[in-house]
This record gives C-alpha cells, sequence and structure tokens, in this order.
C-alpha cells in the first residue's frame, strides 16, 4: 500500500504505546475494515519521525488471499480513507504474492522544504521558513560531496545498539538544491528552495541534520568544504542544529517491476 501522511498529526511512524501513530491509526482501520480480532502487523519501507510527512511511504501487511484479494482493494481503499479522513490518504494498493516493504525497496527519496522569507502558519507546517539570504551554488557545491558511498556518522543519530566507531554506511545516488518560485501563492514572501536526496537508504535523523548543516552553508555561517571534512573525519560535534522536522517529506520508494515499480508522485493512482 502507498501512503501519504499529515506528520504533525502523530508522533511518528513506528507504533509507541500511548501515543497517536501512523502506523496504530492505519492498523485500528485495518482491523475495523475487516473485521479482524487485532490491528495486523504492518512493515513500512521506512520510519518517519514525530512531525515528518510523507506522500509516498509504503507498507506491507500480509492479510491472507481469504481475507482481501485484487478484486477488493477499491473497496478497501474506500473504506480505510473514510475512515482516516485525511489525516491519512491510502494513495494504492496492490495485492503481491511475496512483498516487503523494506528489504524490497532498492531506494528512499526525500525532500526537504525551506521558504525564503518569513511563513504564515500554513507554510510553516510544510517547510522552515528561513529569512536570511541563502547561497544556493554554496550549497549545491556542499552538496555534491554527498553522492557515492560515505560514512554518515557524523550526521545521523546513533542507535543505542551503535558503537562511536562503528561507521554508518549509505549510498547516495543524488543531492541537489533548487529554487523554487511559489507558484501556488502561499508564502507570505519569496519563494522556496527545495532539497531532494536520494539514497538505498537513510539513518536516524540523516536528512534533517545535513539540511541544518547546509543551510549554514547557505547562510555564511560553515564553508562548504567543511561537510565533506566531517564525512571523513566522523565528527559531529558543534554543527548546527537539525532542521525541524516539518519541512521534511518522504516523497518516494523504489521497487523492481516485480514489486510493483517505484512509488512516489509518477506511480498509478487507484
Amino acid at each position: 500500500m502507498d501512503l501519504a501522511y499529515d506528520g504533525a498529526a502523530f508522533a511518528g511512524f513506528a507504533p509507541q504505546p500511548g501515543r497517536d501513530t501512523v502506523v496504530g491509526a492505519l492498523g485500528e482501520a485495518i482491523a475495523r475494515t475487516l473485521r479482524l480480532d487485532a490491528a495486523p502487523f504492518i512493515v513500512g519501507a521506512g520510519r518517519t519521525d514525530a512531525g515528518v510527512h510523507a506522500l509516498a511511504q509504503v507498507i506491507s501487511l500480509d492479510l491472507g488471499a481469504a481475507v482481501l484479494s485484487e478484486d477488493s482493494t477499491d473497496w478497501f481503499l474506500r473504506s480505510l480513507n473514510h475512515q482516516l479522513r485525511g489525516r491519512v490518504v491510502v494513495a494504492r494498493a496492490r495485492v503481491l504474492d511475496d512483498f516487503h516493504a523494506r528489504f524490497d525497496a532498492t531506494w528512499r527519496q526525500y525532500r526537504y522544504l525551506v521558504a525564503t522569507g518569513p511563513a504564515l502558519a500554513a507554510t510553516s507546517a510544510l517547510a522552515w521558513a528561513v529569512a536570511a539570504p541563502l547561497d544556493l551554488a554554496a550549497m549545491n557545491d556542499a552538496s555534491a560531496c554527498l553522492v557515492g558511498v560515505h560514512d554518515f556518522r557524523a550526521f545521523c543519530k546513533r542507535a543505542p545498539d551503535k558503537t562511536p566507531d562503528e561507521p554508518l554506511l549509505r549510498h547516495v545516488y543524488e543531492a541537489t538544491w533548487t529554487d523554487e518560485p511559489d507558484r501556488l501563492g502561499v508564502a507570505a514572501a519569496g519563494g522556496f528552495v527545495v532539497f531532494r536526496i536520494r539514497a538505498n537508504a537513510f539513518c536516524h535523523n540523516q536528512v534533517r541534520r545535513l539540511v541544518g548543516s547546509l543551510v549554514a552553508v547557505g547562510r555564511g555561517e560553515l564553508e562548504p568544504e567543511e561537510i565533506a571534512a566531517r564525512l571523513q573525519s566522523g565528527d559531529a560535534r558543534r554543527l548546527p542544529a537539525p532542521a525541524p522536522a516539518a519541512g521534511l517529506a518522504l516523497v518516494g520508494v523504489g521497487y523492481d517491476d516485480l514489486h510493483g515499480g517505484p512509488s512516489g508522485p509518477g506511480a498509478p493512482i487507484r
């Protein structure tokens, strides 16, 4: 299933006891729709933190052929979307014989929105408002060194089971900044700059920490060469704070044709 959701409405994607999460809300809706005794176990292509949005999250769950077939997915979608009322939108559902949302994914893509001026409350829910002028060329120069296989220890929140010297290797396929005019007229002033990054996988807080440092480069507070230096050293000390969660969205997940092809804006919506 392909999902979109407003991260501000949840304490994150993964289930947490006593807290409202994407998996919790969706699992309850599925159980009600199919009259299951308990919510099914849901696997996600990636785990988004509290406040982080998704336009193309992908999940998998095993319901069995007797519960749901390809012919009944339209009814299933309508029921779920009616119950979830826009907090989560189920954009596509497919029945596959063998599919794992996490392990079958070949890449994930995130987008980070930065508003280049004061933001209204509506845009603040989706973008980080940065009033200072940003040097987009310097930000792209600094981002270029991210492409390839690197140890991202300096830009990741380390998991409890990882030692400080253990590398966090990730393969980044693209990392670019573009200037996006406010074509819809939703910003009080200025427009947006957008960071797009695609990799085989991401570690905890990686994109937000990278954006925090890259925006500091754009403000002239950090030299572009410092990003490459931190990749080499793995030293996170005195780096800028992570960018706010509201600007971040998961916008695509890659799969081969056998597993339904990629999710995201180019995927067919049923």
